[in-house]
Formats: structure tokens, sequence, C-alpha cells
């Protein structure tokens, strides 16, 4: 039955055809030898409404007016209504449905003006005149249904595919948006890879600048050097992997792999490491440490390496920095400050020192990320101080 029922639909005109045949079948049994008119003018006009009926939904204007042809003929011919004028409840219904509006309306006035002109072309003498016109009244009602049923037909038919449109658009939507954050999140490995490629190699580059100078006189410090140096670069090439391997294959779970994030439990590991580079640093915690979201701890920790890798850059021979984190109620307050000789402000803000970084665009993107503010410029009397304030959002 399933199969017949798929055959059916893909191929409706078999159905309209054998209505058809079945309605024409009716109207020849119905109407005997000349029951409805003269046979040489009802058969043909009977044919003709077989048609519209067989036709109807590969062409219901053309059908329509057909039909309207035929009833006008019958008018004419004087032949009487029969079975086959229930094809022009057919044609009301199909016009509705599927046709256009301007012969969905001719339909409907066609149909309401149908019953009542049969009437005064052959009326009932048998029956009273108020008799009659109830008759007339009665008969219109099942072109009417026909066409608010096929109306209706049109409006769910509309409805549906106007949620089917809707569909499709918010599936493009979520596939764009999927996009955006796929963009957004390579985006942001691409500055977290530059924080690991900034702070590391600055680092490796001062410690083997220190131990070319002290390699004939301090054997001892220039092989501490070269220790530090490749414990950095291992860092790096760690960090460099897990990033660059989420950006191949942008799946993070894969990323699990690798070294984990860092937080700001690891700045005072980071300002250890910088003053055994030679740059002296000064740090304090104000208030009380407690949990903070990744977010929040990722882009403290960035801040803060950023910042130190710029001091160490630029900030001079003799330079010193102070590093404060102060947890406040609703927000984590970071100050960074060296007291070297820096670089114009708008170098920070041009992309970095040496023309390929992120400078303070990269602190303002992490910064704006969570919601926070950040406060960037020189201090009076020399050096350049950081200033962010992070809310501290539950982590969702």
């Amino acid at each position: 039955m399933q199969r017949l029922y798929d055959f059916l639909r893909r191929h409706p005109m078999w159905v309209d055809g054998s209505w058809a045949v079945v309605l024409l079948g009716i109207s020849v049994v119905g109407g005997g030898s000349g029951g409805f008119g003269p046979p040489a003018v009802a058969v043909p006009l009977s044919l003709l409404l077989c048609l519209v009926v067989a036709l109807r939904r590969r062409m219901p204007e053309k059908m329509l007016l057909l039909a309207t042809a035929v009833g006008v003929a019958q008018l004419i011919t004087d032949v009487e209504m029969g079975p086959f004028d229930f094809a022009m409840l057919v044609i009301v219904y199909t016009v509705a449905a599927e046709g256009a509006r301007w012969a969905s309306r001719f339909a409907l006035v066609a149909g309401l003006c149908a019953a009542p002109v049969a009437y005064l072309r052959w009326p009932n003498g048998q029956t009273s005149v108020v008799a009659g016109i109830a008759e007339a009244v009665v008969m219109t009602v099942p072109f009417a249904l026909a066409w608010v049923l096929g109306d209706s037909i049109r409006t769910r038919r509309a409805y549906f595919a106007q949620l089917e449109e809707r569909a499709a658009r918010l599936e493009r939507e979520r596939e764009a948006q999927s996009k955006v954050a796929v963009a957004a999140e390579r985006a942001r490995i691409a500055r977290e890879l530059h924080d690991v490629v900034a702070h590391n190699v600055s680092v490796m580059v001062v410690q083997a600048d220190g131990a070319a100078y002290v390699l004939d006189a301090a054997p001892d410090q220039a092989k501490k050097a070269l220790e530090t140096i490749s414990s950095t670069g291992r860092q790096a090439l760690a960090e460099m992997r897990r990033l660059l391997g989420v950006l191949r294959t942008g799946e993070h779970e894969e990323a699990g792999e690798y070294v984990p994030q860092p937080d700001v439990q690891q700045i005072e590991d980071l300002v250890e490491q910088c003053r055994g580079h030679g740059l002296p640093v000064d740090f304090k915690v104000e208030g009380t440490p407690r949990p903070l979201p990744s977010g929040v701890e990722l882009t403290a920790y960035r801040i803060v390496q950023e910042a130190l890798t710029n001091t160490r850059k630029h900030g001079g021979p003799g330079a010193g920095a102070s590093v404060r984190l102060v947890y406040f109620d609703d927000g984590l307050g970071l100050l960074v400050e060296d007291d070297g000789k820096g670089a114009p402000h708008e170098l920070y803000e041009e992309g970095g020192f040496d023309g390929q970084g992120h400078g303070l665009i990269g602190m303002r993107e992490r910064v704006g990320m969570v919601g926070g503010t950040l406060d960037a410029g020189p201090r009076p009397g020399g050096g350049f101080r950081i200033s962010a304030l992070l809310p501290l959002k539950p982590a969702s």
C-alpha cells in the first residue's frame, strides 16, 4: 500500500484521469438516451468536463475557463445539470488551492452564481418560489465549501512552506555562527601562539647573548644560560605543539594531550623565570586569592607575560618591573609597571615593537573578551604602566 501511495503521489495525473473516467461512466449511465439533453451536445460537453477533472492540476486556470465556457454552453443549448457538472466543484476546489489569486476569486464568484442561474434556467414548476430560492441557496453551499476547503489547503501549504524556509534559514544562520565562532577561536589561538613565541624566544635570545658574553670568563654561568635556553625551548615547543594541533584539527578534545593553559597561579613562576633571566621584578598579591574563571586567569597571565616581555626587550639596561594582583569583590585588578626607557605609546597600538606582534591591541582584545577594561601608557618620569580590571563572572 505504501508503494502504491508513493506512486500515486509521484503521478497525480493518473489519479485525476481515473476519476475522470469514473465521472464519464456515471454520466453515460445517468444520461441514458438523452436524459440531460440532445446527445449530440450533451456528450461533448460531458467529455469536456471530464477533461477538466483530468487536467485540473496541470493547468488549473485554463481548466477553470473551460469549465465556465461549458457551463455557459449548457445554458445556451439547454443541457440540464448532470453528474458531469460535479467537475465544476472539483475545479473550484483546485483553483482555490493551487491556482492564481485572480482565478481563485473568479471561481468563488462563478460558483456562488452557478446554482441561482441554473434555477432560473431550469425552474422547478412543482415548488413555490420560496422553496425554489431555498433550493438554490442549498445548491450554492457545496461550491462555497469547496472554495473554503481549497483556500484552507492553500493557507496550510503556505504556512508549512514558511516553516520550512524559516528552518532552512535558521540552519544557515547556525552554520554561519559556527564558522564565526571557529574563526574567533582560531584568532584567539593565534594570539596565544604569538604570546608563546614572543615570550620564550625573547628569553632564549637574552640568555644566548648572555652566554656568549660570559662564555670565556664564566663558563658556569654560560652553562646555566644554555640550560635555561634548552628548558625554555622545550616549553615553547610543547605549547606550540598544543596550539598548532588545535589549529590543524579544530577539535579541542585532542588538546588534552598537551600542556594545560596557564593560570594566575603560574604568574609567580613567570616572575621567578624573569628574575632568573636578570630582570628584577617585584611581585605582590593583595586580597584573598580564590578560584577564577579560566578566561580571566588566562587573560591575566598573558597580560603579565606580554608586559614583562616588552620590558625585557625595550626597557633598556637596569630596567625593573613590578606586578600587582588585587582581588576585589567583583573583579581582579592587575597592575604592571616598569622604570625603563620604554618606547612611544603609539608603537604598542600599532601592533608591537617588531611590527608583527599584537602589543596593546592584543591585550585590549583579550580584556574585551572577558568584559574588562585596560588602561596603558607612559609613566611620569619614565617607564610604562599597564592597568587592567577583569570582572569575576561565574564560569560557565
